[in-house]
């Protein structure tokens, strides 16, 4: 979807420049009156009947032994990279699909997404399996955003905690801090593309509040850094951003905001207690042509070495059957879910490198 302007005269330009002025439209974006705006022609006066989703019996096992936790309101799963949460343009297969088949079990609906993981990280990801379920955990998430500002430290008090665990290149000055940068979204390659940044002035209308905790858990003398990383907001691309612009040391493998620091990569030269056929013969092609062994800081292309590794929240079953007796029921008061996801094998290799 494309907007043309409704300020250009269109006895001035020609069909050329014309063209050249139409740009790319999100969902959210507000319409202005005389906004013009053009479809593909792929798109069809009636939507196509959404095609039935098959999957084998090795992608269907594969898909639940991702399954992390599960009771009668929730299930988490350990995403993994490469894998898209959301179907859209382009995307074959996605988990948010996937689970419809794979963790509906005996409910009559597929579970719903609360939140979101992007498609190169993995970890902890909640879907709630009912819609009342799906509605308390989409309130949680937005409560711990909107509520950052006026709670920026106590994590003891928060409903909700995530904690990710990141790789860095270089080092930040200081071994834990509190970043708050107001998050913005910027049109690149003539329109073509967007990428978040980080905005000096908080009042344009097109920021958001962003605040994260860093913490130093671990460094090698190779240039690396394991930070753990609390986000207080859940922004679109936060940590990434915060990593890349405010610490100055970009996540290794994210190629959107540190390509720089990537332009020289040289792999790490590691020699493993075990032998490298060993190694081979435990590597294994997994389904949806997802490779969860490639990519350690070893290699030449690394991949994003970002993982959401713990989270505490309420327990939602808990939850409904307080809710039932007292409406405004205080959910700081109920017992807590603690969830771990074991990371990545590529990841854990780059831990073993600089550990050694």
């Amino acid at each position: 979807i494309r907007r043309e302007s409704s300020t250009m005269e269109q006895s001035d330009i020609d069909a050329q420049s014309q063209k050249s002025r139409l740009r790319r439209v999100a969902a959210k974006d507000p319409m202005s009156l005389g906004d013009r705006i053009f479809l593909p022609i792929t798109v069809k006066e009636f939507p196509v009947e959404k095609k039935e989703c098959f999957c084998s019996e090795e992608e269907v096992s594969f898909i639940r032994s991702l399954e992390l936790y599960k009771d009668p309101a929730i299930i988490v799963v350990n995403k993994p990279p490469g894998m898209p949460v959301q179907g859209g343009i382009g995307i074959k297969r996605s988990l948010d699909e996937l689970a419809a088949i794979c963790f509906s079990y005996d409910y009559p609906e597929a579970p719903r997404l609360v939140h979101r993981l992007d498609r190169d990280c993995g970890g902890i990801l909640v879907m709630g399996r009912t819609q009342t379920s799906a509605t308390i955990l989409h309130s949680i998430f937005r409560e711990k955003t909107s509520g950052a500002s006026n709670d920026r430290s106590d994590n003891a008090k928060r409903v909700l905690q995530r904690r990710y665990l990141a790789l860095v290149i270089g080092c930040p000055r200081r071994p834990k801090g509190l970043i708050s940068a107001p998050l913005g979204k910027v049109v690149v390659g003539n329109g073509k593309s967007d990428r978040i940044t980080v905005v000096d002035d908080s009042q344009t209308l097109s920021s958001q509040h962003a605040i994260t905790k860093y913490e130093v858990i671990g460094s090698s003398s190779h240039g690396f850094t394991w930070l753990q990383l609390s986000p207080l907001t859940g922004r679109k691309h936060q940590l990434r951003v915060h990593c890349a612009e405010v610490l100055g040391t970009p996540i290794v493998g994210d190629y959107k905001y540190g390509w720089q620091a990537h332009r020289n990569w040289k792999p790490l030269q590691w020699h493993s207690t075990e032998s490298n056929s060993s190694e081979l013969s435990k590597k294994k092609n997994l389904p949806f042509g997802l490779n969860m062994d490639d990519g350690s800081i070893s290699e030449r292309h690394p991949h994003l070495h970002l993982h959401c590794k713990q989270m505490v929240l309420p327990n939602i079953t808990q939850v409904l059957q307080m809710v039932q007796l007292y409406p405004d029921c205080d959910l700081s008061q109920v017992e807590t879910l603690k969830l771990d996801a074991p990371l990545p094998s590529y990841m854990q290799r780059s831990w073993d490198i600089t550990s050694s």
